[in-house]
């Protein structure tokens, strides 16, 4: 939702002489690092980028490995091939689809460097967990957090909980910057090599250079920056994201309401006093009778004018890039494979309102009369 502080701000950079390497990069990096409550945070190009970078920073290579959630998307585990190291995929807990954490210690081995955590959408893991696992076995933690602004453990803002965390400001996401990301960490040795590998690996930026055009190389790096068109959007969103939030939540509530007790249906969620979801959307997930129906529940979905969506359309082992260089079995990850071919994501967005949800849930319930 981009109104029209957003497009005075983009006109407000056409005018001036800097379209890269100036303010409104370091002004989004510090505003954000102030609304998640800390650490120190790096824009960067997407958040594919972020997840590269987390990995690229810890030097992994051939031989490495990293344990990385199968019900995620493709970018997550793409990231930890870029750098040459393996993936080894662990299934999903039923509940929340998040990462099944029973199953995390039987996938370590002596080449685990590190581990990632996939805050499914938006629906926080138990970081606590987590961590004592990392710390038990010396792994960095990577939290992939772009569906999860606004989620929380504790009171503690999803990114922070891990030794570094990355954010996607994408179209459909909780707030945007048209396309970006950030990543942050509580270590600022982390974040400042990230941010001087995000830039080629140059030793000084452009603003700590005493002559034009001078500086040296000092590392491996990337060209993975933010401009200041998508910073200068990112600071005035950022204004908005609590409004954004407040309103997702009120939407998913009202939509758990309706869809509550409905045979053979459940719903993925894991709010409660100590985890507090970012409600990127409400998935549902279809059993019994209606498990083989999504397709036809989908169209007729469609065709009443409700806008669903799936998450993801396979486990990544499934995939014909893993599954074939690896030689993976999806039915090694029954959790992921029933989310995946079984879920419903249902919109629960701030250009929405509580009336729209009565509307999306009589719809579903319409079609599963006509599906049974």
């Amino acid at each position: 939702m981009l109104g029209d502080a957003e497009k005075a701000a983009v006109a407000e950079v056409l005018e001036s002489p800097m379209l890269v390497h100036g303010p409104r990069a370091d002004t989004f990096e510090a505003d954000f690092a102030d609304y998640i409550g800390g650490g120190h945070a790096v824009t960067v190009a997407n958040c594919t980028a972020a997840l590269h970078l987390a990995y690229f920073q810890l030097g992994l290579g051939a031989g490495d490995e990293v344990i990385v959630p199968a019900q995620t998307h493709a970018a997550t585990a793409h990231a930890v091939e870029f750098t040459g190291a393996r993936p080894v995929f662990v299934d999903a807990e039923p509940d929340t689809g998040n990462i099944d954490i029973e199953l995390i210690e039987d996938a370590i081995g002596p080449n685990t460097r590190a581990l990632s955590v996939v805050h499914y959408l938006g629906m926080p893991v138990d970081m606590e967990r987590i961590m004592a696992l990392a710390h038990e076995y010396d792994l960095f933690v990577v939290e992939d957090a772009a569906l999860a602004i606004g989620t929380r453990l504790d009171g503690v803002h999803a990114g922070l909980l891990g030794d570094c965390g990355t954010f996607s400001f994408y179209p459909v996401k909780h707030m945007t910057t048209a396309e970006g990301g950030m990543f942050v960490s509580r270590h600022s040795a982390v974040a400042e090599k990230a941010k001087r590998q995000k830039a080629f690996g140059l030793d000084r930026t452009v603003a700590e250079r005493t002559m034009p055009g001078i500086y040296d190389v000092t590392m491996l790096g990337f060209n993975y920056r933010m401009n200041e068109i998508q910073a200068a959007i990112g600071i005035e969103q950022l204004k908005r994201v609590d409004g954004f939030l407040a309103q997702r939540q009120t939407n998913f509530a009202a939509l758990s309401a309706a869809l509550a007790d409905i045979d053979g249906v459940r719903m993925l969620t894991s709010s409660n006093g100590r985890f507090e979801s970012s409600h990127y959307c409400l998935a549902i997930v279809l059993t019994g009778a209606l498990a083989g129906k999504r397709p036809e529940i989908v169209a007729q979905l469609k065709a009443a004018g409700v806008g669903s969506s799936v998450y993801y359309p396979g486990p990544v082992p499934a995939l014909s890039y893993y599954r074939n260089k690896y030689g993976l079995d999806p039915e090694d990850f029954p959790v992921a494979t029933t989310l995946s071919k079984q879920s419903i994501a249902l919109p629960v967005g701030p250009h929405l309102e509580p009336d729209d949800m009565h509307i999306i849930a009589e719809t579903l319930k319409k079609a599963i009369r006509n599906v049974r």
